[in-house]
């Protein structure tokens, strides 16, 4: 007897291309195991023999390889329509079997993974008749009849760890494998694929250009079903930000510099959401779903150092994951469980991107190396030369200079919270502080309308033109779109371990009389009630960062400086730690997450209070957007001054806006009330839309 194999099942209805899959995928998997394959078709006793084929390979084959024995099975002879020759299927450190019913329930127990494979009806029945031409045609009903009544009795694809929509293409054998590395229960024995997944190689190209970028994004990813824009939109202007010194400038324009563009096409393309403990990744046309906490598989896909920088080359992004990360993902880590409407997490992997280095005026094309590398950076040279000014008749982008507001469209936000309600929040919230359980509540509240057609990307042009930021960023993620303009960095944890968090508290408006602005900046710089709240949440994620930072490293840089946007005066401070070496990194974020300047101080009591004083979730609102990059680097901004564009559950769409502010034992009720406000007006001028009144 040798050792138990890891036992995959490929299952499906006739004609889904089963039987191609499991040939090439046990193909693929030879080189680094041995593999045994077994075909259920031997086995069926006739084209009426759905239900007792799937007895016989249970109990003759499948029972005894589980056991790592030898299995010995009859086949049927399908000329003389009566029990053929015996056949012995040896055990091997993996048997794939396949064929209608390789996954049924009695099967599943002895099963290490299912992979269900589905395609169009036309298209199964066309591939069937194309293989077994006129023997099955005639029994093509009755055997379709049969597996009608086996699934209505058989849950097998409630069941399935990978599914797979087969075009037939020649993709699907690749994409499984995939995605079959993301199963735990595979893991130890996927090893060399997992290994020869990690010996990846970066191609990279530097042009020297100043593209549009928004002209690049919309040439290259218009398109794409997942795309995310890592957009610097205010880099243009951090030579003169307005800030209150010299230190604030550097901070903004280091901030500023670089500005990502990607999707996840191309043949290591991923997308993955994540909701309530279920983590669902598509790899081409295979997807696949575990269970379990977000940042434990996060753990699993980064954290190690995969790829390095090509030379001259600044930027920490070296390809990766990119997308958000919700603040119901507070469950996590501390927080209680609320069920938002949107996805708690949504990445995609991008094999290849453009990043923009504002500074160097430059543009680098990054692939990870693949059959397909060249053609996409011949493509995406071609766009990022169309897309630069000085190119004889270079098109401007497609969206022109939008007015969104200007348009005919009528946006009517109105707000969870009346004017009334959210001040008497805020006086539960000072109760609390009053009895001790907390010391400072960030109160949010979300303004939403129904959406009457509006173009999410000429919608996000608006934004970036009226309020651009240092961490600005267009998402894309199937029918859900979050266009940020936050000027927010949450964490930034740089390869060689450098960790920074740069939290917001305190905020003015900007007004268009040069003297009265340098007034609320002035007013701002020393109000005492801003400041109080800004060293609160210092404390906060200096405690966040401690808890994986060497001992000793943890320091502040800045501390309450001012710094002006579009709309709005900022007061900014700045955490510098040093990450443990060899402390894990998706722990590390998990640690500080959610932001402390959304949640308030004690940040796991708070989040408590929150959940009782907020009449819903907040979704994307209040979590995190960024990357995280195949050098173990990770650069994440929070998620305010954001647009939220998506289903709204009953057939239609719509806008979401979350704002809030940090109540504290001194703050006013009409003052706090003012500011989320002036928080809201940045996006919703933009807009043509004004703050709800009641």
């Amino acid at each position: 007897m040798t050792p138990a194999p890891v036992i995959i099942a490929i299952d499906g209805r006739s004609g889904a291309g089963k039987t191609t899959l499991a040939v090439e995928l046990a193909a693929r998997l030879r080189m680094h195991h041995k593999v045994s394959l077994f075909h259920l078709e031997d086995i069926y006793p006739g084209w009426n023999g759905l239900a007792a084929g799937i007895e016989r390979y249970v109990t003759t084959v499948l029972a005894p390889l589980r056991h790592g024995d030898a299995a010995e099975w009859v086949s049927w002879d399908w000329e003389k329509h009566y029990d053929g020759r015996s056949h012995v299927t040896l055990p091997a450190e993996i048997v794939i079997v396949e064929g209608v019913g390789a996954a049924a329930s009695a099967a599943r127990p002895m099963l290490d993974a299912v992979v269900w494979v589905d395609a169009p009806d036309d298209d199964r029945r066309h591939r069937a008749m194309a293989r077994d031409g006129s023997s099955y045609e005639p029994f093509w009903d009755s055997w379709a009849a049969q597996e009608d009544e086996w699934l209505e009795n058989d849950d097998v694809l409630d069941h399935a760890d990978v599914r797979v929509l087969n075009r037939a293409d020649g993709n699907a054998p690749d994409d499984v494998l995939q995605a079959l590395n993301y199963l735990p229960s595979l893991s130890p024995v996927l090893a060399p694929e997992l290994s020869a997944r990690r010996g990846l190689q970066l191609t990279a190209e530097r042009i020297d250009a100043t593209p549009d970028a928004a002209a690049l994004f919309h040439a290259l990813y218009a398109q794409s079903a997942n795309a995310v824009w890592l957009d610097s939109s205010n880099a243009a202007s951090t030579g003169d930000a307005g800030s209150s010194n010299a230190g604030s400038s550097t901070a903004a324009a280091e901030r500023s510099r670089f500005s990502i563009l990607a999707d996840d096409g191309g043949s290591f393309g991923q997308a993955v959401t994540h909701s309530s403990g279920t983590t669902r990744l598509s790899a081409g046309c295979a997807t696949v779903e575990t269970t379990g906490p977000f940042f434990r598989w996060l753990d699993t896909v980064w954290g190690r150092k995969a790829l390095k920088a090509p030379e001259g080359y600044d930027c920490e992004f070296t390809l990766g994951w990119l997308g958000y990360l919700g603040y119901e993902l507070k469950r996590e880590t501390g927080g209680s469980d609320v069920q938002a409407g949107t996805p708690d997490a949504a990445l995609l992997f991008a094999g290849r991107a453009v990043v923009i280095d504002h500074r160097e005026a430059a543009v680098w094309l990054l692939a990870i190396d693949a059959p397909d590398a060249g053609d996409w950076l011949a493509l995406a040279r071609g766009a990022v030369l169309s897309a630069t000014p000085q190119a004889a008749g270079a098109p401007r982008h497609s969206a022109g200079d939008p007015a969104v507001g200007s348009s005919a469209m009528a946006l009517e936000f109105s707000s969870r919270d009346t004017e009334d309600e959210y001040k008497s929040k805020i006086t539960d919230a000072q109760h609390q502080i009053a009895e001790g359980n907390t010391y400072e509540v960030c109160l949010t509240t979300t303004v939403t309308a129904p959406d009457p057609g509006l173009d999410p990307w000429e919608g996000y042009l608006a934004l970036r033109k009226r309020n651009p930021a240092p961490f600005a960023s267009y998402l894309k993620f199937g029918e859900l779109t979050v266009a940020s303009t936050s000027p927010e960095r949450f964490l930034r944890i740089t390869s060689d371990g450098g960790m920074r968090a740069e939290p917001i508290k305190g905020t003015r408006g900007r007004a268009n009389d040069p003297v009265i602005d340098e007034a609320l900046r002035r007013g701002l710089e020393s109000s005492l009630k801003d400041r109080a709240e800004n060293i609160m949440i210092v404390d906060l994620l200096r405690n966040d960062l401690s808890h994986f930072a060497v001992p000793g490293s943890v320091t502040v840089s800045r501390l309450c400086a001012v710094e002006s946007y579009a709309t709005v005066h900022q007061m900014v401070s700045t955490i510098d730690a040093r990450l443990r070496p060899g402390a894990p990194r998706a722990e590390a974020v998990a640690a500080a997450f959610p932001a402390g300047s959304m949640t308030g101080a004690p940040k796991i009591s708070t989040m408590d209070i929150l959940d009782g004083l907020e009449s819903g979730p907040r979704g994307v609102y209040s979590g995190a957007i960024g990357y995280f990059s195949l050098n173990a680097a990770t650069d994440l901004a929070v998620v305010i001054r954001t647009l939220v564009m998506g289903p709204d559950g009953d057939g239609g769409r719509t806008l979401s806006l979350g704002v809030g502010g940090a109540i504290t034992a001194d703050s006013t009720p009409q003052d706090e009330y003012e500011e989320i406000r002036t928080k809201a007006f940045g996006v919703l001028s933009a807009l043509g839309a004004e703050f709800p009144t009641t």
